[in-house]
């Protein structure tokens, strides 16, 4: 079955720390740019962070700037989203998925149509 598949989440305090992981069944994530996007209830999805297939490239919203990180591991073809200091308003439902699309730039990465496979989300909630 090819699928992604989100982990890590939780509940966390304000303040505190989470790492996310995306990884694929069915196939390998290693050939693929990879974006975590969220959405909270009530909210559009909004894109969050972006990593070229050769994590040479990285893209954040400006909101989450300065305190996540994404990152990739190849040889657990696995990609993270390091959260720290985390605020009530990053609670949401956080997604990964596969880049479908070339050229994409720090001006278009968050476009939801580029995307075309989505995993089924891992909550996270920021809350004391």
């Amino acid at each position: 079955q090819v699928q992604l598949v989100e982990s890590g989440g939780g509940l966390v305090q304000p303040g505190g720390s989470l790492r996310l992981s995306c990884t694929a069944s069915g196939f390998t994530l290693d050939y693929y740019d990879i974006a975590w996007f969220r959405q909270a209830p009530g909210k559009e999805r909004e894109g969050v962070s972006y990593i070229s297939r050769n994590a040479g490239s990285t893209y954040y919203a400006d909101s989450v700037k300065g305190r996540f990180t994404i990152s990739r591991d190849s040889a657990k073809s696995t990609v993270y989203l390091q959260m720290n200091s985390l605020k009530p308003e990053d609670t949401a439902v956080y997604y990964c998925a596969t880049d479908s699309t070339e050229r994409t730039t720090g001006s278009n990465w968050s476009y939801r149509y580029k995307y075309n496979r989505w995993g089924q989300g891992t909550q996270v909630t920021v809350s004391s």
